[in-house]
């Protein structure tokens, strides 16, 4: 009352706007509406015969779309449940729309819960939905007039935070339609299922909202902040796309966290790039929800990463590739994808068998390749630099003498 100035006792019609202006705010949400169209059908499936009708509200409380029992439409518009409707808190005060937005949690407000008098027949369910990066992108919401007591509600509640969700692992999924997709949940089922989205080296390009709350993933760019290893104990052969089919699999949490924890995981290879279309069929069948079904997806155990270091195949082919790329710049990337493992499961295979971690074998050869050139050439020291993968002559000299513990020019001058 004292912020909003809304009187509790007013019995002014609800809010509701004209067809221009709900073009206007149907306009910037056409493919939340494409992708939410399906669910809303199967809501209203649902709580129809309770007499219930379903409102896909942006993020301003406006209904701009809804099922409903088009005979009763002059009712429900009355009551502002209908098309058009506006159902935010500085307009209505206490609701099942507005507070849902305002809180960014699902919400039941029955009956005389609601902050006007007029709405105290009326028993609303919202749900928010959010987009790909975790920002609220609007409220599915389930109405009804209140006929009879003992109506069922929470099973209304229910029903749409389960189709609100889908909404949001539709548009999650349309939207990283070219990158790798993982949906998982905990085995035990004590949390809800989480997206996220990863490219081709496994860096996490995208989380959910669901996801950066249970992985502390901050609001930036996911890239930035981290890599499936860190989450996931698994093998790269994982993503050795060998077909289009999603990849059903059950991993542990990664040993950064501490935590013998096994997920249900189900990964679903990207689309191709020449699949450009937002509303091309295979994009819908791409974004079809799968986070309600794991649980009862059958999951063979993922490959369990190797506890004694690398095999001695891999040993060979790593070493003899940084043996003829001393000169060049030599990633952790690279050598991990030689090895078929993720940086992280790699650097810690390479230590157990090399006994130092891959920088320091790098550097290590580098220096012993300086040693050998000092010994058997006349080159001059800053072309030796080069030729060994330091990017100067001071470079080298650096770590030169902090192994030795003399310069590179006082070596040459004692082999002589």
């Amino acid at each position: 009352m004292a912020e909003y100035h809304v009187d509790p006792k007013s019995r002014a019609a609800p809010n509701v706007i004209t067809e221009s202006e709900l073009r206007v705010s149907r306009e910037p949400l056409g493919d939340v509406i494409l992708h939410a169209r399906e669910e809303i059908d199967r809501l209203y499936a649902i709580v129809r015969q309770q007499g219930y009708v379903v409102l896909l509200c942006n993020q301003d409380g406006v209904a701009i779309h809804h099922r409903g029992d088009e005979a009763r439409a002059d009712e429900f518009k009355e009551r502002g449940i209908w098309l058009g409707g506006v159902w935010t808190e500085q307009i209505e005060g206490t609701n099942g729309i507005g507070t849902c937005i305002t809180e960014e949690r699902s919400v039941l407000v029955h009956c005389g819960q609601h902050f006007r008098n007029r709405h105290s027949n009326l028993t609303c369910a919202g749900a928010p939905f959010f987009d790909p990066f975790g920002k609220l992108a609007g409220v599915l919401d389930v109405s009804a007039i209140v006929e009879r007591p003992g109506q069922t509600q929470q099973l209304a509640l229910a029903a749409t935070v389960a189709s609100a969700r889908a909404v949001e692992e539709r548009l999650f999924r349309e939207f990283f339609r070219h990158s790798w997709v993982i949906a998982t949940i905990p085995s035990d089922e004590s949390r809800p299922g989480l997206l996220l989205a990863v490219d081709e080296d496994q860096r996490i390009v995208g989380a959910d909202r669901a996801a950066r709350l249970a992985f502390s993933i901050g609001d930036g760019s996911a890239a930035e902040v981290a890599h499936l290893s860190g989450i996931f104990d698994y093998n790269r052969s994982l993503f050795l796309r060998e077909s289009d089919n999603d990849i059903p699999v059950r991993l542990n949490r990664s040993e950064r966290n501490n935590q013998d924890e096994q997920w249900h995981v189900l990964v679903t290879p990207p689309l191709a790039r020449s699949v450009s279309s937002r509303r091309s069929p295979e994009v819908l069948v791409h974004s079809r929800p799968r986070l309600s079904m794991l649980g009862d997806m059958p999951a063979p155990e993922a490959p369990r990463i190797s506890r004694g270091g690398l095999s001695p195949a891999v040993r060979r082919r790593i070493c003899d590739y940084i043996e003829s790329h001393l000169d060049a710049k030599i990633s952790l990337e690279v050598l991990s994808s030689m090895a078929g493992l993720s940086p992280y499961h790699f650097a810690r295979a390479f230590r157990q068998s090399f006994g130092t971690p891959p920088h320091g074998y790098l550097l290590q050869r580098r220096l012993e390749r300086v040693k050998e050139l000092i010994r058997n050439s006349e080159l001059p020291l800053s072309e030796i630099a080069l030729a060994t993968g330091f990017s100067d002559q001071s470079h080298l000299a650096r770590h030169f003498r902090r192994q030795t513990g003399m310069s590179p020019s006082i070596a040459r001058w004692e082999q002589r």
